[in-house]
């Protein structure tokens, strides 16, 4: 068994009853490890950077779900334990290394011991994301996903410009004004599908349940050295709080977000 009953559930809500057409998940909000896998073979130190999860990506997605009243959904466990981003076939759903770090408990899963883990985080994650969608398409409520991330600023020695990612695959009814609105800031490098770009092969949220539902969405990624303390959170947790209503009444009448 993965998780023991001394572990925390794989997820958490906020503003279940939130009136708002916003729905924000967040697929790498957290870094724990179940009991039952140790420490993966990782130190507290190698654990607390960006290879186990999105620093910072679970304070802005909680305070816009406040500052918005959206319903909220946060994972909590390491993505190091199995990628809730990721399809389930991919090979880095249970990735045996993160940029230059060897994940030792990560090197010999098998399909068995991969489907234990995505039966205790990755179903039930997604199983609440969906039960939350189809009640909201039972009540007529219009809905527009947003998916939070966070980037590390150097990868791999490369240096990343951008302050924050758009990104999207097929469907760019949100992202397109959000990249117009954002960069109107004036302060801020917008990358377009940067640092990373939406695909079926390397995202699960925002293509199953935005493009596959019909739904509006986005996918947001912003840099970690900027969102690492409270102030930072705040911060862009206010600017997207500002832009994104905005964005939603910007967009044409036949592409405005819709009952699913």
């Amino acid at each position: 068994m993965v998780l023991s009953p001394d572990d925390v559930a794989p997820f958490d809500v906020q503003g279940r009853d939130g009136r708002s057409p916003f729905f924000i998940v967040c697929d790498h909000a957290g870094r724990l490890i179940p009991r039952s896998l140790g420490s993966l073979g990782l130190s507290d130190d190698q654990l607390a950077t960006h290879v186990a999860w999105d620093i910072g990506a679970a304070g802005v997605a909680q305070r816009l779900g406040a500052a918005l009243g959206a319903h909220a959904v946060l994972q909590r466990y390491s993505r190091l334990v199995i990628d809730c981003n990721r399809p389930l076939d991919a090979a880095d759903s249970v990735a045996p290394r993160s940029e230059r770090t060897v994940i030792p408990g990560n090197q010999d899963v098998g399909p068995g011991a991969a489907e234990e883990r995505a039966r205790a985080i990755f179903h039930p994650y997604h199983d609440d994301i969906r039960t939350a969608l189809d009640q909201r398409q039972a009540m007529g409520r219009p809905t527009v996903l947003v998916a939070m991330h966070s980037f590390t600023p150097v990868f791999l020695d490369e240096a990343r410009p951008w302050h924050v990612g758009v990104l999207y695959n097929r469907d760019a009814r949100v992202a397109r004004p959000l990249l117009r609105a954002l960069r109107d800031e004036g302060d801020v490098v917008v990358g377009d599908n940067e640092p990373y770009a939406v695909s079926d092969v390397t995202d699960y949220s925002v293509v199953q349940h935005g493009e596959r539902r019909g739904l509006p969405h986005v996918e947001l990624e912003i840099r970690q050295d900027l969102i690492a303390t409270a102030q930072g959170q705040d911060a862009w947790a206010e600017r997207l709080a500002r832009l994104l209503p905005a964005v939603i009444q910007a967009i044409p009448a036949s592409n405005t977000p819709q009952s699913e």
